[in-house]
């Protein structure tokens, strides 16, 4: 059989053809993808960069409520190492100022 070379060469062109043009396709379709991958990435980039800027004004205020208790537990340790004087002292007062009671003879 013999070869025709120009149908075989028209054929070859065509199949390079399609090819080509799936192959355009498929390029403007990655670059469409890459483009919302981008935009995609801003927004969670901005998103995250907002929660972050939350995170931080929240531990900032912990260490605030952190060193507030601090303070508290150090007026409390006192308070407890302290009461018993200090009842003693409010009891010897209290009893100073009462008038003693005449004992009764038995």
């Amino acid at each position: 059989m013999p070869m025709n070379v120009e149908a075989e060469i028209r054929d070859l062109k065509r199949r390079v053809s399609e090819i080509e043009g799936s192959f355009g396709f498929l390029i403007q379709q990655v670059r469409g993808v890459h483009k919302d991958l981008l935009s995609f990435q801003a927004k969670v980039e901005q998103r995250f960069e907002k929660v972050d800027g939350r995170f931080e004004k929240i531990e900032g205020r912990l260490d605030r409520a952190d060193g507030r208790l601090d303070r508290i537990e150090k007026g409390v340790r006192g308070l407890r190492e302290n009461m018993p004087g200090i009842v003693g002292d409010a009891l010897r007062a209290a009893l100073r100022e009462r008038p003693a009671k005449p004992r009764k003879k038995i």
